[in-house]
């Protein structure tokens, strides 16, 4: 597979206000996300919450290509009990496949938000080539927010959805009944304004990822730009699905 041409997204932190989010102490954060005032996130990620172990990347060697995870899970605002009171973001969603590393929320613009409500982003290190559709993966991060902290509410952002919770502390949860895929070699895909009703041997559009790329037996190649988080179908003659993969 080729290897993935990855987009730099860039993140406002220095601007961020002292008084609404604190000194960051992530434990695996890539270095390219410099410290935030106000927030400490250990990042978290995968079945079980174990912290994910990395070496320390020199600030040369630091890769910039991190981009928002598939889809939001759940958004969970919590507040300890001891002193001093901290309210911590516990955030869990789904990568499109394997090869996901560093999970770690981030905030999508500085600055005192309008509604009250802080607006991060669940983002994670995309895999460097593509991958098979063999299934989403589990990932997650937390934040912690800093003590008499604005707040009234806090939205995280995946790619293709947001959850938000509009109560400190409070939960949402959101369920996804997306076809990852993982089935779809050798079922035919439906054609445009075909059956609505799911068969065994059909794939629909419509239950499919949103960001999708369908590729014919006939057709060419064009461009370079790649997505990890776009879905690629290779078709046959009679439009059954040759290979299903994330790129």
């Amino acid at each position: 597979m080729q290897a993935i041409a990855r987009r730099t997204v860039l993140f406002a932190f220095a601007a961020m206000q002292p008084s609404m989010i604190g000194s960051a102490l992530a434990q695996n954060a890539p270095a390219e996300h410099p410290p935030v005032p106000g927030v400490a996130p250990p990042a978290y990620s995968g079945p079980g919450w174990g912290l994910e172990e990395q070496p320390a990347a020199a600030p040369e060697s630091a890769n910039p290509a991190d981009l928002p995870v598939l889809y939001v899970t759940s958004v969970e605002v919590l507040r300890t009990s001891a002193e001093p009171r901290l309210d911590i973001v516990r955030v869990t969603g789904l990568a499109a496949s394997q090869g996901w590393s560093a999970p770690q929320l981030v905030p999508t613009y500085a600055g005192k938000p309008f509604d009250g409500v802080l607006d991060l982003e669940l983002i994670a290190t995309p895999p460097v080539q593509s991958q098979a559709a063999d299934g989403f993966v589990p990932i997650g991060a937390i934040l912690a927010l800093e003590e008499g902290h604005p707040f009234e509410g806090v939205r995280v952002r995946g790619s293709e959805n947001a959850i938000t919770v509009k109560g400190v502390p409070g939960v949402v949860r959101a369920t996804i009944s997306v076809n990852d895929c993982h089935a779809c070699p050798g079922k035919k895909l439906a054609p445009e304004g075909g059956t609505a009703q799911p068969q065994q041997d059909l794939v629909r559009k419509d239950d499919l990822p949103r960001l999708l790329r369908t590729i014919k037996a006939s057709d060419g190649i064009r461009g370079a730009a790649q997505d990890p988080n776009r879905l690629t179908l290779m078709l046959g003659d009679d439009n059954t699905i040759l290979e299903a993969f994330w790129e």
